[in-house]
């Protein structure tokens, strides 16, 4: 009997944890993957391709509105996730920090559903201390590079700008994503870093640091010059599988890839220039996902340039564990870990963290910078 489409390889079923393998088998195998349907096919009815089991719901929380942003050509929508004001002794509305997320797709896929439930979870945990916005910045390939990245720092900016009506420190913001997401909010950091613009936190969930080495201008994946093991090793791995990643970096590049530029570390944040002074990261792998190394290695870049950060492996765990923490135990850990970081991280007074090095398997088992 013939495999089912895109079913897991055999070798790694032992290697994922078995629910996550129950979930798959249950709801992805034999399906086609969202690259596998034509981009207007997709976009007409999104919500057919589109699988939504498995994210815990979030907490009610105070207000959640949306609000337009102007970017270049033309505007975005804001998800902005509020908790109840709180006064002070002068009876004036406390300052509060403000999270910005950047969801994951590819550039391609995902909008302002994909972390809702996130996004609540934060602010619900900060216990009004935290405002979130979620960005729904445009994707590709309708529009390609640099626009997902300008309307990200577009809309950094424009809620740097709302600080009043929101009640916002601005000295305390946190930028975060997974995957693409992760990618927007690494050169996101680099950006605040330039323009000394405080920031108290990067968070990189299996973020995507590094196209240029590997996959070739053209778009295909380079197996052969790829520095990366995990690529070959995860090759045909079921979430993201190296054809799926080729496909993102085609959509969100263009054929071939622009030339070689200064500008390439926007791409690849691997290649930039300077890690120094960066904002305290908190940075997850997952085991069995090809862009395991390169966050790894980003994380390294990171802590020898003495920026304080947390890294952690996820044993077991398939690119997308973090959006599988209804089902997942490495999901609910996630959630833990980072609303334990941004507890910590965003309070009123920014406190030292040591940095420490990647440390394989070392999740959920107290490793702590």
């Amino acid at each position: 009997m013939q495999p089912l489409h895109n079913s897991i390889p055999q070798e790694l079923v032992p290697r994922f944890d078995p629910v996550y393998v129950a979930y798959y088998n249950a709801f992805n195998a034999g399906r086609l993957h969202t690259h596998e349907i034509p981009i207007e096919e997709y976009r007409r009815n999104p919500a057919r391709y589109t699988i939504s089991y498995g994210r815990a719901p979030g907490p009610e929380i105070f207000r959640i509105t949306e609000q337009k942003c102007p970017v270049d050509g033309g505007e975005i929508t804001i998800r902005i996730f509020e908790p109840a004001t709180k006064l002070d002794d002068q009876s004036q509305p406390k300052k509060r920090a403000a999270y910005l997320n950047f969801h994951g797709g590819g550039w391609v896929f995902g909008g302002l559903n994909y972390d809702h439930s996130f996004c609540k979870r934060l602010v619900h945990k900060l216990e009004g201390d935290l405002v979130a916005f979620d960005v729904d910045y445009r994707l590709a390939p309708e529009h390609k590079f640099p626009i997902p990245l300008d309307d990200s720092w577009s809309a950094f900016n424009w809620i740097r700008s709302k600080a009043a009506e929101f009640h916002l420190d601005l000295e305390r913001f946190a930028v975060g994503g997974a995957s693409a997401g992760g990618h927007l909010a690494a050169v996101i950091s680099h950006l605040c870093r330039d323009a000394n613009i405080p920031l108290r936190l990067q968070l990189l969930t299996v973020p995507v640091t590094d196209l240029h080495h590997v996959f070739t201008p053209q778009g295909d994946f380079d197996r052969k010059n790829c520095p990366y093991e995990s690529y070959r090793e995860m090759e045909f791995a079921p979430a993201l599988p190296a054809a799926r990643m080729a496909y993102f970096h085609r959509s969100f590049l263009g054929v071939p890839r622009l030339a070689q530029s200064d500008e390439d570390w926007k791409i690849s944040p691997m290649l930039a220039p300077n890690f120094k002074d960066l904002a305290p990261a908190l940075v997850f792998t997952a085991e069995l996902d090809p862009l395991r190394d390169e966050g790894e290695a980003y994380a390294a870049k990171l802590v020898a340039a003495g920026v304080p950060a947390q890294v952690f492996r996820v044993p077991g765990a398939p690119h997308i564990f973090a959006g599988l923490d209804g089902i997942l135990a490495s999901g609910r850990l996630y959630n833990k870990k980072v609303i334990e970081t941004m507890q910590r991280e965003l309070k009123g007074v920014a406190e030292a963290v040591a940095p420490v090095m990647p440390i394989p398997g070392s999740f959920g088992r107290g490793s702590r910078s």
